[in-house]
């Protein structure tokens, strides 16, 4: 292993082990922020890096040897003999938020990825790596005025998420059909609060609140088979299935009343008969060597046996009836090189990627799903030699209740770091 694969490497891990100091020693920040997120464990991520993002989030039937691609790990095998890859991936949300005269704009900046990958031996090839499940961030506020008691504000707060580590390996037969398999930890803590405070100081403030503390294994199963249909284009269609799983893990409940009346109970999870979805997602792609792709993905994923509507923190019980359903996913993109290998012009070596994707959520809220709509762009920047490359993806979207007056816009915004390079290369020496 030469010796500038291992800077890039220490450089990309100061880079997390960084970013992850700053978030574990902020208090309160949000790794997400939507006013969605206060029901189960809050919007679950699409997945992917910065590449897959850029291009509506699709990744199904994707086989690139110039990128690492997340979403099925049969696409592990697709790549250079003896090529190392890796991906630091940032992203960041501005939401606006609109519910008649009420306005709010927020920002999130966080860790998207950090993922490498490399060959094992012959046709097979290993990743791993770290991506975010699901953000948890809101917080909900409204004063009246009552007779007796003045002005009081009742507000409702949660912040948290749930994170995944990952291991995945595949392996290719006959050149064109390969499988992989996933294994994850899932780990994270979820917090939720909700207090009434009172102006008149002669009235007790009251709270209650939830500390959700979740852990679990799950397993993903991958297939692609690449058909090709020339000389250097190729159909590809893949196929993913995510297994539902056991939820373990602690749920911590508290009530206070002032500073006189406090009161905590402790339940384990896992006695809830509390699970995640499990998930089935296609694609189908068309690649012309490395100059064009384009694809079409649909994830269908249920939580309707979940249990979360029955666990106090996951419910969120109030005026709105909380359940778990079945979500969908339509998803589409495309990606475009004018020319990789081009001399004079360094916009024609970048890649160009749009895309466009609709979800309808997991869960419902009386009975009607929160829908998300949107559309993507994003480009590669080439870096130095190789495949090395800096990748931009902007999300511009919509997410709501199709008769709620709650909107929410956003726009999302992600930037990827690819690191590529050759092992056990020798070089020639004059």
């Amino acid at each position: 292993m030469r010796k500038s694969l291992i800077y890039k490497c220490a450089i990309s891990v100061a880079l997390l082990l960084s970013g992850w100091g700053v978030k574990a020693q902020t208090e309160g920040t949000y790794s997400g922020y939507s006013p969605y997120s206060v029901f189960g464990p809050g919007i679950l991520h699409q997945g992917g890096t910065a590449w897959n993002r850029g291009m509506g989030g699709v990744g199904i039937a994707a086989r690139s040897h110039r990128f690492v691609n997340t979403m099925n790990p049969a696409s592990v095998t697709a790549r250079d003999s003896l090529s190392f890859m890796a991906n630091l991936g940032l992203s960041g949300q501005i939401s606006y938020i609109a519910e008649s005269s009420k306005k709010n704009l927020n920002t999130t900046v966080n860790i998207n990825d950090f993922v490498i990958s490399f060959p094992m031996w012959r046709h097979t090839a290993f990743m791993v790596g770290l991506v975010p499940v699901s953000d948890v961030g809101y917080r909900i506020s409204s004063t009246e005025m009552d007779v007796y008691t003045g002005s009081h504000t009742f507000t409702s707060q949660g912040n948290g998420g749930i994170y995944q580590l990952f291991a995945a390996a595949g392996v290719t037969f006959w050149d064109r059909l390969s499988l992989g398999a996933q294994f994850n930890y899932n780990f994270g803590n979820i917090n939720k609060k909700a207090s009434d405070v009172y102006e008149d100081d002669s009235y007790r403030n009251s709270s209650s609140g939830d500390s959700l503390q979740v852990r679990n294994f799950s397993a993903k199963l991958g297939l692609q088979y690449e058909q090709p249909v020339g000389k250097s284009s190729f159909i590809t269609i893949g196929a993913t299935y995510k297994f539902a799983t056991r939820i373990s893990g602690y749920s911590i409940h508290y009530k206070e009343l002032g500073s006189y009346a406090r009161e905590r109970s402790a339940t384990t999870l896992g006695e809830s008969n509390l699970s995640m979805g499990n998930e089935m997602s296609f694609g189908i792609s068309y690649r012309k060597s490395d100059s064009f792709l384009v694809e079409f993905d649909y994830s269908r994923t249920d939580w309707s046996r979940s249990g979360m509507d029955l666990v106090r923190g996951f419910s969120n019980r109030g005026e709105s009836i909380f359940a778990p359903s079945v979500g969908q996913s339509y998803r589409a993109g495309f990606e475009f090189t004018p020319n990789r290998n081009d001399i004079r012009y360094y916009m024609r070596r970048c890649t160009y990627r749009a895309g466009a994707y609709f979800d309808q959520s997991y869960y419902t809220v009386d009975g009607a799903h929160v829908n998300s709509i949107g559309v993507t762009v994003g480009m590669t920047l080439p870096v130095f030699r190789g495949y090395n490359g800096i990748t931009i993806g902007l999300d511009f979207g919509r997410r709501g209740l199709q008769k709620s007056q709650l909107n929410e816009n956003y726009m999302g915004f992600s930037v990827g770091f690819n690191v590529f390079d050759i092992w056990f290369q020798k070089r020639p020496y004059e």
